[in-house]
């Protein structure tokens, strides 16, 4: 029977940012718009954390009992290394999902958006078919896809719907960008797994691209990330804070361009922090431009005003 300890490194806490970084970038994206709403935020926050535990103990029970896990380089698998059984793992995710619908519903009902109840389905059927099922999509190399499509466009402009009941241009550079790292985040997991899920039959896009392609793709979807906020200079230049994330990022890229095994764990936590620290630079600029900081204390050193 797995331990308390054993259970959270299955959950695979380092993915968490993944969860949380479109939520604040959404709230921002409303707060711009001045209709932040806090309790839509934290459940919105709720539903993210749910369906991302979940689809991380989905993966767990269904690459477990595919064989998939076996040989596998990197953290804990439940099923995988035996310590918890296929069963109790399944029941996990399925928990997992109840209270993301839970709060789901709760947040649809506050909103009175009741057609978001058809995009919690398909979030849930995404969770779990990433890996489960007769034909788990993850296993033909779309899984970077439905990363994009629901960590980055549907999680980060459905926040900003429920609070704003409209979409705006942050909040479609801020989905584009976190779907973005979110899927490079995956492609550095697949490109440390290629061995290992050549031999299982997972023809993951990484798998597809070839090592060296698949590091190339991880660059770029880092940089065009990061390049988007060009995008967001002429009505706020405070955005331009985004690029202090330029150093960390290209430690990240260098590392996936050398790295192999177990030297790439580390970029899971690094690309995780990056996307995290993008969500909270936005809000913050988004929070500065509020007050116009720059036209009254900046501009003047320039003016001579």
């Amino acid at each position: 029977m797995a331990t308390l300890g054993q259970w959270i490194e299955g959950a695979r806490l380092r993915t968490l940012p993944l969860a949380v970084a479109p939520v604040i970038a959404g709230s921002a994206a409303a707060y711009e718009l001045h209709a932040f709403k806090p309790l839509y935020a934290l459940l919105a926050a709720a539903v993210a954390f749910f369906l991302q535990v979940g689809v991380n103990y989905a993966n767990d029970y269904s690459d477990g009992i595919k064989g998939t896990d076996e040989n596998r380089v990197g953290p804990l698998r439940l099923v995988g290394s035996g310590v918890a059984s296929p069963r109790s793992v399944k029941y996990a995710a399925f928990g997992c999902f109840g209270a993301a619908m839970l709060a789901g519903l709760v947040l649809i009902a506050l909103a009175n958006q009741w057609w978001f109840i058809l995009i919690g389905a398909s979030s849930v059927f995404a969770a779990w078919g990433y890996t489960g099922g007769k034909r788990p999509y993850g296993y033909m190399g779309l899984g970077d896809v439905f990363v994009f499509v629901y960590f980055g466009l549907v999680a980060t402009l459905g926040t900003q719907y429920t609070q704003a009941n409209t979409l705006s241009l942050l909040g479609w550079v801020s989905a584009i960008a976190i779907g973005l790292m979110s899927c490079a985040l995956l492609m550095a997991n697949n490109v440390r797994d290629i061995p290992t899920d050549i031999e299982a039959g997972k023809l993951t896009l990484a798998v597809r691209l070839g090592e060296r392609n698949a590091r190339l793709v991880y660059i770029a979807e880092m940089a065009v990330a990061l390049a988007l906020t060009l995008l967001l200079l002429p009505s706020n230049v405070w955005f331009a804070l985004v690029f202090v994330l330029i150093g960390p990022t290209v430690h990240s890229c260098v590392t996936v361009w050398y790295g192999t095994g177990r030297e790439l764990i580390p970029v899971l936590k690094q690309a995780g922090i990056v996307t995290l620290a993008y969500s909270l630079i936005i809000a913050v600029a988004v929070w500065l431009g509020r007050f116009d900081l720059f036209a009254a204390v900046i501009s003047p050193v320039f003016t001579g005003y």
